[in-house]
């Protein structure tokens, strides 16, 4: 039987349609580029969070959160980056009023995670949102 969390990810995977993903490298090998080219074809908007890159999979890339333009409504933000650096995404993501906040496999900060809880945020810790998309969505 499907868990409540799950119901709650498939809704907000349903619901989403454009996701900043912090850590989004060019680099073909990175599992940042395979997630978000994968997103990218099942119908996401990704906006890359990168200092380092001008532009990955077509969309131009923002050195941080702040950056992106406040028109655009970001419904998820994708961390790829070490959990130690995760405190001042989730201070980004506040500001910007993100709706959710997606931790990949390996990120983990506790701290963060109940900071943005706090705030009004739904969190996932811990896993891969190209593996429940797979695993949950039709």
């Amino acid at each position: 039987m499907p868990s409540r969390n799950d119901d709650a990810i498939r809704d907000l995977l349903s619901k989403a349609k454009i996701i900043a993903v912090v850590g989004l490298s060019s680099k073909r090998a990175r599992a940042s580029f395979g997630v978000s080219r994968y997103l990218q074809s099942v119908g996401y908007r990704i906006i890359p969070v990168n200092p380092n890159e001008t532009e990955v999979l077509g969309e131009k890339a923002y050195p941080d959160l702040d950056a992106i333009p406040k028109d655009v409504k970001i419904d998820i933000v994708d961390i790829f980056r070490r959990s130690e650096e995760v405190p001042e995404v989730v201070d980004a993501a506040i500001r910007l009023g993100a709706p959710a906040i997606w931790m990949q496999e390996g990120v983990i900060n506790d701290d963060a995670a109940a900071k943005a809880r706090a705030a009004g945020i739904f969190v996932v810790t811990d896993r891969c949102l190209l593996k429940d998309h797979r695993r949950l969505m039709p």
